[in-house]
């Protein structure tokens, strides 16, 4: 048998679960995940590997009203990977039925020649008897190569998903060692590990207000990795939520980021986070640019 290789997007709208489906195909965590939209801001290749095809995931951007600068990038992003690849993967929330979002992604879907596989998620949460209707509704917006229900969470029918995905790829080279899971720097998913504790331990607009990028990192001569990252917001208050009272918040942050990019890393680390304030950073393109969003803007 041949090798086949290439690449397939995950699209959809904002939380519907495509950062869960990427980490639950590569069996670890390289995309954050959040109960907040617009979790993901980059797309982010994971690189599932066996003995027959390589397949290079891009998990992109969910696709929302923009807002911001920062908004703009992360909807181009997302729509310009669909010229890009073998296959796309269009995620649904099964549970919470079509909504306006997905008729509008469904219309960018209708201009590309890519084939695209709708992946009916979280699946766990809805009737068995709701499947087919919901299929059927589907079906009137986008003539989709395949239908596929799975539950991201679960793994249930991620398998399916991945043998089906086989015919759509061509015969081609292994790209990446069978043991890489993914082609972005380690200081990329460190800095999107330490954004995802923000996340989860914040409210409100702060989440939406927050960067992370890696100062530096380097290996001690006792084995530990000293690793120094500076979070940025938007204004004065905002460090303080970060901060927390007597640095609480910020210590908390670092003690459940500092588990993951060991798993990560295989080794001991020291964190070090700071907290910077750049005003409006999310409408300043020299500001999107230092942190690595897009280099034309």
């Amino acid at each position: 048998m041949k090798f086949k290789s290439g690449f397939v997007a995950i699209v959809g709208r904002p939380n519907v679960g495509k950062s869960t489906l990427m980490n639950q195909v590569i069996g670890q965590k390289i995309a954050i995940m959040s109960d907040k939209p617009q979790t993901t801001r980059n797309k982010i290749h994971g690189v599932y590997t066996n003995n027959q095809s390589q397949i290079v995931f891009l998990d992109t951007p969910g696709i929302h009203k923009r807002q911001s600068k920062l908004g703009d990038y992360m909807n181009s992003t997302a729509l310009s990977t669909l010229g890009e690849v073998e296959a796309v993967l269009f995620l649904v929330d099964a549970a919470e039925g079509m909504g306006g979002g997905d008729r509008y992604i469904a219309e960018q879907l209708n201009n590309v020649k890519t084939p695209v596989i709708l992946v009916l998620n979280k699946i766990d949460k809805l009737e068995p008897e709701a499947l087919l209707p919901l299929m059927a509704e589907y079906r009137k917006l986008h003539d989709f190569a395949e239908i596929i229900p799975v539950s991201a969470k679960f793994g249930s029918n991620v398998n399916t998903l991945l043998d089906q995905l086989q015919k759509y790829l061509p015969e081609g080279p292994q790209y990446y060692p069978a043991d890489q899971i993914t082609d972005h720097p380690e200081q990329f998913v460190i800095a999107e590990l330490i954004r995802e504790k923000i996340l989860h331990l914040t409210r409100e607009e702060v989440p939406h207000s927050i960067a992370v990028a890696i100062e530096d990192m380097k290996l001690e001569p006792n084995g530990v990795v000293h690793v120094s990252a500076v979070i940025f917001v938007e204004r004065d208050s905002q460090k303080g939520i970060i901060i927390g009272k007597q640095g609480a918040l910020l210590k908390e942050v670092g003690r459940r980021a500092r588990t993951d990019i060991e798993n990560l890393l295989g080794s001991k680390i020291f964190l070090e986070l700071w907290v910077k304030v750049k005003k409006d950073w999310r409408n300043q393109d020299r500001v999107l640019r230092d942190l690595g969003f897009h280099k034309d803007l």
